[in-house]
C-alpha cells in the first residue's frame, strides 16, 4: 500500500507539467518583423485602407478566416470583444433575449448585457456539458433574437439541431468557438454553421496572441458591423481618403495589435500539429479514464473533439471518495485539477440580483437563482472534474502519471477516508 501524498507520502509526480504555451522561431521573427517596421497598432488617422488594420492585422484575418472556412475574419483584441460586437453586428435590440448555456465563460452571457439585452439560460447535456437543444424551444420568447451555442471544452455541440430551431423561429446564431480551434462536427469546420462565430487566442488556448480574439462570417454586414463596433463606431470604408471621425453608433477600442497579430500568423501554421497531439493526449485519457468504474468521459462518434481542456464525469456512489476530497487528493499528487468549472452563471450575483442596466427596462421573465438549469448545477457540484494539463508538449507519459495517480487514490481510499 503507497501511502497518499495528502497523507504525507511521496507524490506521483514531482516535477510541473510541461510549460504552455510553446514559443518557437517562428514567433520571435514575427513579432521582430513588427518591432522593426515601427508600426505597432496601425490603426490611424490617414488614409481608410490603414484604418481596417496593419499589415500583419489583415494577413492574421485572411488566413484565420481562410482556416476555418468564411469569407470574412475580423480581428479584436479579445473573444469578450468579438462576442460583443457580434451580438450587435447580428441586429440584437436591447430588451431583446439571448439564450445561452450557463456552464461556459462569463462572457457568453454578458456580451448580451454589455448591449442591454438580456442572456436567457439554456440547461446543458449531462454528457458532453454542452447546450441542450431538447430545452431550447421552450425558453423562446416574441423577445428572443439570438442563440449563442458554445462548443465547451474542444467538444462541439449539436449545432446542426440549434441551426433547425434557430431557421425554425427566424433566430441569429452566434457560434461560441473558443475553446474549439479546429473541432469538426460531422466533418464540417465549428464556427461555419452560425450567422457568425468567434474564437479566442487567450494564452491559454491552442493557439495564441497573448490576448485576442476573432469574428467569422460569411455576411459582409456582419463583418461592417464588427469592424466598426472595434473601432467606435466610425464608418470605416478602404476608399475613404482621410478619417472621418464620425461615429454612427456607439462602438469600442477593441482593436487587435499588429504584435497580436504577427503571434497569430505563426501560431496558426502549427494549429493542425497542436490538435494532432492534443487528440493523441486526449484520446489516451478518455481510454483509461473509461476503465475506471465511476468515472466516464464521453466523445460523440460524428464530431472531431480537440480537447482545450479535459473533463469527466465522476460518480462519488461508485468510488466511495466524495469529489473534492479526491480532487484535493489528486493535486498532491502533484495533478492539476479542478472539481466542476466556472460556476453556472445563472447563478452568478449580477443576474440573481439584477445588478447590470439591461435589467431596468426589461419586460420579459427570464429566471435566475437555483434550480433553473439543474444539470449544469449537479454537475459542477458533484460530478464534473476538469484538468488543462492534455495539451503539447506534455506526453503520453505525461498522461501515463494522471492515470497512476487516479488509480493509487482509489487503491488507497480506505487510508484517504480516515
Amino acid at each position: 500500500m503507497a501511502v497518499l501524498a495528502i497523507k504525507g507520502g511521496k507524490k506521483t509526480r514531482e516535477s510541473l507539467f510541461p510549460k504552455h504555451p510553446i514559443i518557437g522561431d517562428e514567433e520571435k521573427k514575427q513579432v521582430l518583423e513588427v518591432l522593426e517596421s515601427g508600426n505597432i497598432s496601425t490603426f490611424i488617422a490617414s488614409p481608410g485602407e490603414n484604418f481596417l488594420g496593419g499589415k500583419k492585422i489583415k494577413e492574421f484575418e485572411e488566413k484565420f478566416s481562410k482556416k476555418i472556412g468564411t469569407k470574412f475574419g475580423v480581428a479584436f483584441n479579445s473573444a469578450s470583444s468579438a462576442l460583443h460586437a457580434a451580438v450587435v453586428a447580428v441586429g440584437v435590440k436591447p430588451g431583446e433575449e439571448i439564450i445561452v448555456p450557463p456552464t461556459t465563460f462569463t462572457s457568453t452571457a454578458t456580451c448580451a448585457l454589455m448591449h442591454n439585452a438580456i442572456p436567457v439560460f439554456c440547461d446543458v447535456k449531462e454528457d458532453i456539458y454542452c447546450i441542450d437543444p431538447n430545452k431550447i424551444e421552450k425558453l423562446i420568447t416574441p423577445l428572443t433574437k439570438a442563440i449563442i451555442p458554445v462548443h465547451l471544452f474542444g467538444h462541439p455541440c449539436d449545432i446542426d439541431e440549434i441551426i433547425t430551431i434557430a431557421e425554425k423561429h427566424k433566430l441569429k446564431v452566434i457560434e461560441d468557438c473558443a475553446q474549439a480551434l479546429g473541432a469538426e462536427y460531422k466533418d464540417k469546420t465549428v464556427g461555419t454553421f452560425g450567422d457568425c462565430s468567434i474564437f479566442s487566442f487567450q494564452e491559454s488556448k491552442t493557439i495564441m496572441t497573448g490576448e485576442g480574439g476573432m469574428l467569422l462570417t460569411d455576411s459582409e454586414e456582419i463583418a461592417n458591423i464588427a469592424r466598426m463596433v472595434r473601432n467606435h463606431g466610425e464608418v470605416i470604408l478602404p476608399t475613404m481618403k482621410q478619417r472621418s471621425y464620425r461615429t454612427e453608433f456607439l462602438g469600442w477600442g477593441y482593436r487587435m495589435t499588429e504584435l497580436e497579430a504577427a503571434l497569430g500568423i505563426a501560431q496558426i501554421e502549427k494549429l493542425d500539429t497542436l490538435n494532432a497531439q492534443r487528440i493523441t493526449l486526449g484520446n489516451f485519457l478518455s481510454d483509461e479514464i473509461n476503465k475506471i468504474s465511476g468515472m466516464s468521459h464521453v466523445k460523440y462518434d460524428n464530431v472531431k473533439h480537440v480537447y482545450w481542456m479535459f473533463g469527466f464525469t465522476y460518480d462519488e456512489k461508485i468510488i466511495g471518495i466524495p469529489r473534492n476530497l479526491f480532487c484535493d487528493a489528486l493535486r498532491q499528487e502533484g495533478i492539476p485539477c479542478f472539481a466542476g468549472y466556472v460556476e453556472p452563471l445563472h447563478l452568478n450575483p449580477i443576474y440573481t440580483e439584477k445588478r447590470a442596466f439591461a435589467f431596468k427596462h426589461y419586460e420579459g421573465n427570464a429566471k435566475y437563482g437555483k434550480g433553473v438549469c439543474p444539470i449544469a448545477e449537479n454537475l459542477h457540484e458533484k460530478l464534473l472534474i476538469n484538468t488543462i494539463i492534455c495539451r503539447p508538449p506534455a506526453t503520453i507519459d505525461d498522461m501515463k502519471d494522471v492515470i497512476r495517480a487516479i488509480h493509487k487514490i482509489i487503491d488507497n481510499k480506505g487510508e484517504l477516508l480516515k
